[in-house]
């Protein structure tokens, strides 16, 4: 009789597994966005959305291994980018409150330079954005941030 119960026990043990594995799908979790980068307008516009819209899929895509954020204040910081995705992961969701204008200063077929302007009540975030082709998609190589 408890081997029997045993059997049950593990039988529906490996039913309630398997439905609940079949319920997420092949590779539910292994699967990672990907954003179109195919223009350097695109990876602008994604990197907008990243940095002020708390936009998580494709982080780690739009960032060139490479990348290097400077910020110009009081005291001027460097960040990795390492340090720079974890910190927008951190972000995921948050939306800044600012309005946000973008102006194009420089293009070319490998590379493109990009103001972002980040209006807050009290203060202005000035962001030029290097951008470089890498292959077919393009990646955001540079960050230079100042505040007013």
């Amino acid at each position: 009789m408890k081997t029997l119960v045993k059997t049950f026990t593990a039988a529906a043990l490996i039913a309630v597994s398997t439905f609940a594995m079949a319920a997420e799908g092949p590779g539910a979790k292994a699967t990672k966005a990907n954003v179109n980068l195919s223009t350097a307008d695109f990876a602008l516009e994604h990197y907008v959305a990243v940095t002020t819209e708390g936009e998580s899929a494709g982080v780690e895509q739009l960032f060139a291994a490479d990348f290097n954020q400077k910020i110009q204040a009081t005291n001027a910081q460097s960040n990795t980018r390492s340090e720079v995705v974890k910190s927008l992961k951190k972000q995921k969701g948050e939306k800044l409150n600012c309005t946000v204008s973008t102006d194009i200063l420089e293009e070319s077929a490998a590379y493109m330079v990009a103001k972002v302007t980040l209006k807050f009540e009290n203060f202005t975030k000035t962001d030029l954005v290097t951008l470089e082709r890498a292959g077919n998609d393009w990646k955001v190589s540079k960050s230079i941030n100042s505040y007013k």
